[in-house]
């Protein structure tokens, strides 16, 4: 018994979206279509594929098996698609990008005109995400990450060494004072990083563990969950903040402080699936980034 592919096309994209009308949206198929396309793949298969309720459809275990299997072949053909465009003289094709929120946002968007103006052939998806993607399953072509990738079929150049500081504005000093040791900071306003991978940089309790004080946990003034808005928070006067040195890159409204104390570092690799080692479309990508890296002055 062969499974229809059009149906399978059909659940996979259902499976995905969690829904018949996200998914006839996505295949430009009527809601009802696509519900009478499961029904017939269920019939053929003998089994119930999803479970149905008012806040969407869920996978059964038969249904998650055939969704991982559908997805593998998803992901072969994506492969295959790209090997056959990265074939011709020119890259050309579409190149699906992964980074975190505060890198893409702050670093790499304002670069990626620059590369499609050069090579206006290749077009970019940008999934910002602060998880981490599975570039095996085509889920991305490439990744930007914050951190040494473990997987063995991956490969990894590294890109650059994130470097981070003591940041506030000329307002805030002229307010507040300028600190110079870590004590000093008991004083002073400190904005918080509180999410993805790079959470914990500044905790509540960081400063006292710094130079082993026994005093009470300190509370910050600001917790954000984005680094673009620490930016604007740290232009605005509210406050210090640790920050990577690229995120406050272009703006005059800051001053880095010189205060010494173990402050991380944090190396970013350029990432791709092994399967997609000849591809010219990343290779041309990586060039472009490693060229902005280089010519980079923070």
């Amino acid at each position: 018994m062969a499974i229809d592919w059009d149906r399978l096309r059909v659940f996979y994209h259902v499976a995905e979206a969690g829904s018949f009308t996200k998914a006839g949206d996505q295949l430009n198929l009527s809601q009802s279509a696509v519900s009478r396309q499961i029904s017939a793949l269920e019939e053929q298969l003998h089994v119930t594929l999803f479970h149905r309720h008012a806040r969407g459809l869920l996978v059964t275990e038969q249904g998650d098996l055939l969704y991982r299997t559908a997805r593998e072949v998803y992901g072969r053909i994506a492969m295959a698609e790209a090997q056959l465009t990265d074939s011709k003289d020119r890259p050309d094709g579409h190149l699906t990008v992964t980074a975190t929120t505060g890198f893409s946002v702050i670093w790499l968007m304002p670069r990626i005109v620059e590369f499609m103006d050069r090579y206006p052939e290749i077009s970019i998806t940008m999934r910002i995400e602060d998880g981490e993607l599975d570039l095996s399953m085509r889920e991305a072509d490439v990744a930007i990450r914050m951190m040494r990738p473990q997987q063995p079929d991956l490969i990894q150049r590294h890109l650059m060494s994130i470097h981070f500081h003591f940041y506030a504005s000329p307002h805030y000093l002229k307010a507040w004072g300028t600190p110079r040791s870590l004590p000093d900071l008991e004083k002073h306003r400190l904005i918080v990083y509180d999410h993805g991978p790079l959470k914990g940089i500044v905790s509540p309790d960081w400063l006292p563990r710094s130079y082993g004080s026994d005093r009470p946990q300190r509370h910050p003034a600001l917790t954000v969950n984005s680094m673009l808005a620490m930016r604007r928070a740290v232009e605005s006067g509210l406050g210090i903040a640790i920050l990577p040195d690229y995120v406050l890159e272009g703006t005059e409204r800051k001053v880095r402080l010189n205060i010494d104390a173990p402050l991380p570092t944090v190396e970013a690799y350029f990432v791709y699936a092994e399967e997609q080692r000849n591809s010219a479309r990343i290779a041309v990508f990586r060039d472009f980034l490693l060229e902005k890296v280089a010519d980079t002055h923070f």
